[in-house]
């Protein structure tokens, strides 16, 4: 049964500060929605306290990934690191949707070795050859993160939505780039291709600096993964969700998150 639910207001008893929380990560572009036959879209990158407000770190972009409707890459164009948030362009030529991604995965680790205590990072496909002889207690997670968002040239189109199968990944059932005040939306998340039920999804509006109010929520998926939002304003909006699993015996533990910026228009 899909769950509706609005942005409420939330009492300032009940909500604390988002400085009091984790840095929070994002992804967010210049504008969602262009028309014409040749569109410049720019985009900031970083990991704050308030979202789409850089002022924390710039985000890495070593896993950047721009897919064009008809399933091409296309490079990111004057790509900048900052103090405080990374920047780049992309250039849109082609009527649709485009997907921009940034996309981390790998296998994190920790042993013992002659009685220290040791870290390893790396490639899945590194793990567990990587690792020293001799070493004991390993406990390994997979971690799979994808920071996304979506912005359409004329006509929105569905190709750049196949998933891959690994990780937290989002499958529209609404258009992410036709999202209007007052009408409901809804998404799917999958994790590791099945569907993520059950899980939570904040749900924050950006402008934070402009009130007192910081208007999140947190909803969870039913059994098919999916969740509807009834945008209560306009704006750009951040979505966030995660899935921990711890290991077993020889079978890594898993850590998957997903982020998105999409924009609601009045």
């Amino acid at each position: 049964m899909k769950k509706t639910i609005a942005l409420l207001t939330l009492a300032a008893a009940l909500a604390a500060p988002m400085a009091a929380q984790a840095h929070r990560a994002w992804l967010a572009p210049t504008a969602t929605t262009l028309s014409g036959t040749d569109a410049w879209v720019g985009f900031d990158a970083g990991m704050s306290n308030q979202v789409f407000n850089p002022d924390h770190a710039a985000m890495r972009l070593t896993g950047l990934t721009i897919t064009a409707p008809d399933g091409s890459a296309v490079q990111p164009e004057n790509a900048m690191q900052g103090r405080y948030r990374s920047t780049f362009d992309a250039h849109l030529t082609q009527n649709g949707t485009y997907k921009i991604a940034n996309v981390m995965n790998g296998v994190m680790a920790s042993y013992k070795l002659n009685g220290e205590q040791k870290r390893w990072r790396g490639a899945a496909s590194e793990y567990p050859a990587a690792l020293p002889a001799g070493a004991t207690d390993v406990q390994a997670t997979r971690t799979a993160s994808r920071i996304e968002t979506f912005v359409t040239l004329n006509n929105p189109t569905d190709t750049v939505f196949k998933t891959t199968g690994e990780g937290l990944e989002l499958v529209p059932v609404t258009h992410p780039n036709d999202l209007v005040v007052g009408e409901p939306a809804t998404f799917k998340l999958l994790n590791n291709g099945q569907p993520a039920a059950d899980i939570d999804v904040t749900v924050a509006r950006g402008g934070l600096r402009y009130r007192d109010n910081p208007e999140e929520s947190t909803l969870k998926t039913n059994a098919e993964g999916a969740f509807t939002i009834t945008w209560p304003e306009a704006g750009m909006y951040w979505l966030n969700a995660s899935v921990r699993t711890e290991g077993q015996g020889e079978t890594l533990g898993s850590n998957a998150s997903y982020v998105a910026a999409m924009e609601v228009l009045p």
